[in-house]
């Protein structure tokens, strides 16, 4: 028996049937389960004393989730956990209105704690290159990892979405993507994309073995089946160590400078979130963190005033 199915055994039945639902109807993954699970039994733990559970959930009210907050930031949980852990309770709350085994929900009008702004750590556009141009052996590992690479940074793929690919994704120059909640995108190559994996291809029998019917794209150089991010995360980290790149380097790395260095370049905003199969807008505008210095090159070039501002500027 599991740590998962031991722990499902100690809740109780409303909470096994709101994880069996996440399971079975929403299909999430396990990893994701095991969340829902800890953040609810976490809040379970802190109702004690409170003459109300998640099993009796009749009398829970905006105080008690207001309450267990407090309690998240006093133990100083970062922001982002405690927005997660609200989440949850969310989710749990909506399956039971829709189940009528409440009638209000207690989490409603209570905002998410307001997260710090960070922007995604990217690269330089000279660092992208030195690690696109890093110099690596010709054989198939070597051909496989800059192929990998090349898809990352040059068509700013999820790690998950590239090692995902499967061969008939791949149409000439463009490929076709599976991304987050299943939904499918049309991704252009850049040349270098398209070349790279062209002299992969030439080499990729020699990962098959005995496995000839592996359909994936990138293989592992050991059991010859699907690359795992495990080892997706060592090529990048191994590619920028060849490269001389001075900090740590991961696979999202690369896609937050793909979308950096596109709209740098004065890609409009939507197109970069075409490409990277965003849902929303505002999650592709955590990319427009750019310095003054580009800010008043576009203000001079393109506000109508910016040659009277100039010559005024010259008079003076």
């Amino acid at each position: 028996m599991s740590s998962t199915d031991a722990n499902r055994n100690q809740q109780g039945e409303l909470v096994r049937g709101f994880l069996a639902y996440l399971e079975v109807e929403k299909g999430y993954s396990p990893a994701t389960i095991r969340s829902y699970s800890t953040d609810l039994d976490q809040f379970e733990e802190f109702l004690k004393g409170r003459k109300v559970t998640l099993e009796r959930p009749v009398r829970l009210n905006r105080d008690h989730v207001r309450a267990f907050l407090a309690e998240l930031h006093r133990r100083q949980l970062t922001k982002t956990s405690m927005g997660r852990k609200l989440s949850s309770l969310r989710a749990y709350f909506k399956y039971l209105l829709r189940h009528k085994l409440i009638t209000k929900d207690p989490a409603a009008g209570i905002r998410n704690p307001k997260q710090e702004k960070r922007h995604p750590q990217v690269l330089n556009v000279d660092q992208a290159v030195a690690l696109m141009e890093a110099r690596v052996d010709p054989d198939p590992e070597g051909l496989r990892d800059v192929a990998l690479a090349e898809l990352l940074y040059g068509s700013g793929l999820r790690i998950s979405e590239a090692i995902g690919l499967d061969l008939n994704d791949v149409d000439s120059d463009v490929i076709r993507v599976t991304g987050k909640g299943s939904k499918e995108r049309i991704v252009p190559l850049s040349d270098a994309a398209v070349e790279r994996i062209r002299r992969y291809m030439g080499q990729r029998h020699a990962f098959l073995h005995d496995n000839y019917a592996e359909q994936a794209l990138f293989l592992s150089s050991r059991a010859g089946k699907r690359l795992d991010r495990r080892q997706a995360n060592r090529i990048v980290a191994k590619l920028a160590k060849l490269a001389g790149l001075p900090k740590d380097v991961h696979p999202h790395m690369l896609r937050h400078s793909f979308a950096t260095h596109m709209l740098e370049a004065g890609a409009d905003l939507r197109s970069v979130q075409e490409l990277l199969g965003h849902e929303n807008l505002t999650t592709t505008q955590r990319y427009t963190h750019l310095d003054m210095q580009r800010i008043m090159q576009v203000y001079d070039h393109a506000h109508p005033l910016a040659g009277e501002r100039k010559t005024d500027t010259d008079k003076d």
